[in-house]
């Protein structure tokens, strides 16, 4: 289950349309996922490096590394019993569009981008608790798994967030980028994607 927290951080579920849509494409939404999982392990060894001079940071990023990175082996894993072959797809238009909010100058630059890193996280857990009802036994007890470090992930940017950066201003940029956020999960997309909003063929 989502924590209570999460669905306050979020202003909107994920449609129906979206879950109908990925049942229906379930190759796309794996592979989407594979590379979603290796972008996010990416972002935190980022992080490790950008700002290795904050050890609480360094910390959190290592762990959630090796963590999206396991993520990432499982998924191919899934893939590779399922005969689904690990192609690159476009990106859902979702975390471009969030980071464009994000000021480009320092302590800012920082915190904006942990809040984004906390609306994935957040919005990925969601997606996993929506959808895993549907799936088959393997597919849905792995989804179900993710839960909890996907959960811990969303908790660990958002203090970050508040530790690096001054409270009124990180409150604001979170309401300024929750808006943004559920525009895109609820309005129309041209393909699905796993963040995508609701594809135009759905």
């Amino acid at each position: 289950m989502v924590l209570p927290e999460m669905d306050e951080f979020l202003a909107c579920k994920t449609p129906d349309a979206w879950i109908e849509a990925a049942l229906q494409d379930l190759p796309t939404l794996l592979i989407d996922h594979a590379n979603n999982e290796k972008k996010a392990a990416g972002a935190a060894f980022h992080y490790l490096f950008t700002y290795s001079n904050r050890l609480d940071l360094v910390n959190k990023m290592s762990r959630i590394a090796r963590e999206e990175l396991r993520h990432f082996e499982q998924v191919l894993q899934i893939m590779k019993r399922r005969g689904i072959a690990h192609e690159n797809v476009t990106s859902a238009r979702y975390a471009g569009a969030m980071r464009k909010l994000c000021r480009n100058h320092e302590p800012y630059r920082l915190t904006d981008s942990l809040v984004v890193g906390a609306f994935i996280e957040c919005r990925s857990c969601e997606r996993f608790s929506a959808i895993a009802p549907h799936l088959d036994e393997d597919l849905s007890k792995f989804y179900s798994g993710l839960l909890k470090s996907e959960a811990r992930h969303f908790q660990d940017y958002l203090k970050l967030a508040y530790q690096y950066g001054d409270e009124k201003d990180v409150t604001a940029k979170i309401a300024e980028i929750q808006a943004l956020e559920a525009q895109l999960i609820s309005s129309t997309d041209s393909e699905m994607r796993f963040h995508s909003g609701i594809p135009m063929a759905a």
